[in-house]
């Protein structure tokens, strides 16, 4: 490649596609029959996406709209914006009207590239916002350009990518703004490439894996863990629209995925499907990521049972990337740890004083962190510190190095002047035999001002007994961290990323409350 090319993300497949343009780089599960894209036609359609774009008056820096459902247009559009040297901004299409169209202003989008019904009001937010130009998959909307006859119509050959500078912007993702409005994440080329690489050194992936994604692929998790790793070197990603148990156990099976992810309560829904787990073939699968919320040695050893496969736990984060990873001289992380530093990161734990002891707050410094936030210099003085990114969560970090999350620096109260993590809590209520999934935060309480609750969903035909489970949390744990109160819903409260929204939780939780105090 050329030095521009090598120096934009957007081109972070074009090695591998010279190299197997034949193989199978996307499995594209949202229609029927599935669609299949070629390492080859992927690349070929990137260029077109970004001889398209430039070729309607876009300049390098200028920001796109990408608001996709999980199909393989997402990839090719996102990645296709940046070989142009635009900025894609992949939206959360879970988010409501109004706090889209705050990240469509400050993000200052100028076009849109979207799917149609990918969220009910987004074509007349693009249209309100006056961006041009508009494209959309079909059937296109009035007033929209046809995604697909705009790529036919595009002449890559008299494209050049232009000069990227260090540091330069590639995209910029929204955190889901669960606790107020979401915030752009500036990420640049060079960071994203050296992550890459990184990953590629230490933990090569090979042409033969074929990754399941089954989370939005607006969230760079599923960017970041499957889809950067997998196409940089020739190998595949399945593409599921959604997360449905079954749904999700045929496609590992049937598309002899190696590896997949998912939160804790993803893999507890799928123990349930015995049928499934006892009659499919799974012996492709080598790895199984868990991670975003708690995660038990009971479940683990389960998953491991039931799949015949290994599992990490993982952590990693939008502004900074992954920065705990398995050993690479191969020892296996303990129960409840994400592992080690991963080579050429610099980790240290802090203390609200400025101490360094073995438990505080993570803080990370990369090439994978972030540049800034987007319009928000507050908050660069805030977490950003002499190019240290403060994540705002909180570790502890065993005597061998392996580190163990402890929760959200901000999740955190006290109870009687006891420290809680709510994290804590959840594990011991996750090991009962009835319970998929837990979350805990805190509610007024007379004596202690405030106190833990819990909303827990349960295996199917299993009865809520408040009681029992209570008696369950004091047996295992503290009794000032037991839970006052215990709810049974049909599911937690989530972003859009799939992640647990606390302040949703919160709010459900007193409203529970108060009206159990008006019966």
């Amino acid at each position: 490649m050329t030095g521009r090319r090598q120096s934009n993300l957007g081109y972070f497949n074009r090695a591998a596609a010279a190299v197997h343009p034949g193989r199978t780089a996307i499995v594209d599960l949202s229609r029927s029959p599935a669609a299949e894209i070629t390492h080859g036609e992927l690349d070929a359609r990137m260029d077109r996406v970004a001889a398209a774009l430039a070729g309607r008056g876009l300049a390098p820096g200028d920001r796109v709209l990408l608001a996709m459902a999980n199909r393989f247009e997402f990839v090719e559009a996102f990645f296709g914006a940046m070989r142009a040297g635009l900025v894609p901004v992949p939206l959360n299409i879970r988010l409501g009207a109004d706090t889209i169209r705050f990240v469509v202003g400050d993000s200052a989008c100028k076009a849109a590239v979207i799917s149609p019904g990918a969220h009910p009001g987004i074509e007349a937010i693009a249209e309100e916002a006056g961006l041009a130009p508009r494209l959309s998959v079909a059937p296109a909307p009035a007033g929209w350009e046809d995604y697909e006859a705009v790529l036919a119509q595009a002449d890559p050959g008299a494209f050049e990518p232009p000069p990227i500078a260090p540091r330069q912007v590639a995209f910029l993702p929204y955190t889901s703004g669960s606790t107020g409005r979401p915030k752009g994440v500036l990420l640049a080329h060079d960071g994203m490439l050296w992550a890459i690489g990184s990953s590629q050194r230490h933990w090569p992936a090979s042409a033969d894996d074929r990754a399941l994604i089954a989370g939005p692929l607006y969230h760079k998790n599923a960017m970041r863990v499957s889809v950067k790793p997998k196409l940089h070197v020739g190998a595949s990603v399945a593409i599921l629209p959604r997360f449905e148990p079954r749904l999700f156990l045929r496609a590992l099976s049937e598309h002899r995925c190696t590896e997949a992810g998912g939160v804790p309560a993803m893999y507890r829904m799928m123990l349930a499907e015995r049928d499934l787990l006892d009659s499919l073939d799974f012996s492709a699968l080598k790895m199984l990521e868990m991670g975003s919320a708690v995660v038990g040695a009971e479940l683990i050893a389960a998953v491991e049972n039931a799949f015949g496969a290994s599992v990490i736990e993982a952590y990693g984060l939008t502004e900074g990337g992954g920065p705990l990873r398995e050993a690479v001289d191969g020892r296996p992380a303990p129960r409840g740890s994400c592992g080690l530093a991963a080579p050429e990161v610099g980790i240290k734990l802090m203390s609200e004083r400025g101490e360094e002891p073995e438990e505080g707050e993570l803080w990370v410094r990369s090439p994978a962190v972030l540049v800034g936030y987007n319009n928000r210099p507050d908050l660069d003085a805030e977490r950003i510190r002499d190019g240290w990114l403060r994540t705002g969560d909180l570790f502890r970090r065993d005597a061998e190095g392996f580190f163990y999350f402890q929760g959200r620096t901000d999740d955190q109260f006290s109870c009687g002047g006891e420290n809680i993590n709510p994290k804590e809590v959840e594990l011991l209520l996750v090991q009962h035999p009835d319970v998929i999934d837990a979350v805990v935060a805190p509610v007024p309480h007379a004596l202690k001002d405030l106190a833990p609750a819990a909303l827990v969903t349960l295996r199917s035909g299993r009865q809520a007994d408040e009681a029992a489970l209570k008696a369950f949390a004091l047996e295992r744990g503290p009794a000032y961290a037991h839970p006052r109160h215990i709810f049974a819903v049909d599911e937690l409260p989530v972003g859009g990323t799939g992640k647990i929204d606390r302040k949703a939780v919160r709010d459900r939780l007193l409203a529970l409350i108060a009206d159990g105090r008006r019966q």
